[in-house]
């Protein structure tokens, strides 16, 4: 039996009677069920996917459909062998698949002068694509273009949002619903947003692979106060921690110090990278950044 048999064995087996599985040490190795979906559109489950098994043993994930719908792109990217030229066809395909820059072809509508106001409305609504998306995370991840990623990583992956602005932890609560709004509102008069951000993640899951990046990258997080994250057990000189679905990490040791009197080590898998600024270097400018697809993860914790 290879590690992922084993992994899916034993979290079958547990989770349908206990909150967490356990190791022979006693440390919580699944996801609770209060951060997670049942359903979700990916190759694993999200009490798969989600877990420390999942950070012990990463495989190979990828999005319904996704692959097989954008296999043009994906061949033509097996042709090139430079990642500039690479990313360039990664640019000019969402353009053209989606009509980003000839928005009427995707159904925009301004010329109704009864709904003038609308439709200017519309218009602007109809400019957010997944690159304004990752520009307005990298200005505030709490905002409106933060909740559609968070949202994404919902229907994507199975994984509930811990935080926006303020904790989630009640879908009633007032904090639930103002996420839920900006959500909405994001994704108000766009054109298939998501599905773009489905042939972003496959993009770089597939350039990570052709640039034979290891199966886990140790990553780093700056923080002031380990409290504000959701512990879930000790785990030796390290910490089980449940992340938000979506979370900021760099590659640089340096840089996360700047951002707290604390760093969180993490040895993340390749496949919940969601983005790295340097698969677009002349398009994003970042620190290093890795935008990181949440759950539980076994990190180290260290001052500077």
């Amino acid at each position: 039996m290879n590690d992922l048999t084993a992994a899916l064995a034993i979290t079958t087996k547990h989770d349908i009677d206990h909150e967490f599985c356990r190791t022979s040490d006693n440390v919580s190795t699944t996801l609770p069920s209060y951060a997670r979906l049942s359903i979700n559109r990916c190759s694993l489950p999200a009490v798969i996917l989600g877990s420390l098994t999942f950070q012990r043993h990463p495989t190979p994930l990828a999005l319904d459909g996704v692959l097989e719908l954008h296999s043009d792109l994906f061949q033509l990217l097996d042709r090139e062998a430079g990642p500039a030229e690479r990313a360039r066809l990664f640019r000019d395909y969402e353009a053209a698949h989606f009509c980003l820059d000839h928005l009427e072809e995707a159904g925009l509508d301004h010329r109704s002068k009864a709904a003038d106001s609308e439709s200017r409305r519309g218009r602007g609504r109809a400019k957010a694509n997944w690159l304004r998306v990752l520009r307005g995370w990298s200005f505030d991840a709490d905002g409106r273009e933060g909740a559609v990623l968070k949202g994404w990583v919902e229907s994507r992956f199975g994984l509930l949002p811990r935080f926006h602005g303020e904790p989630l932890r009640d879908f009633v609560s007032p904090a639930y619903q103002r996420y839920l709004e900006m959500r909405s509102a994001g994704l108000y008069g766009t054109n298939a947003l998501e599905a773009q951000l489905d042939l972003l993640y496959a993009f770089g899951q597939y350039e990570f692979a052709r640039r034979q990046l290891p199966p886990k990258l140790t990553l780093y997080r700056g923080i002031n106060r380990l409290a504000e994250h959701e512990v879930l057990a000790v785990d030796g000189d390290g910490q089980v921690v449940l992340f938000n679905n979506m979370v900021s990490f760099t590659s640089s040791r340096e840089r996360a110090g700047e951002f707290g009197d604390y760093i969180l080590e993490a040895e993340v898998p390749t496949t919940k990278v969601f983005f790295h600024c340097g698969l677009l270097p002349d398009q994003l400018k970042g620190e290093d950044e890795h935008l990181v697809i949440g759950g539980v993860y076994r990190v180290r914790l260290a001052t500077m």
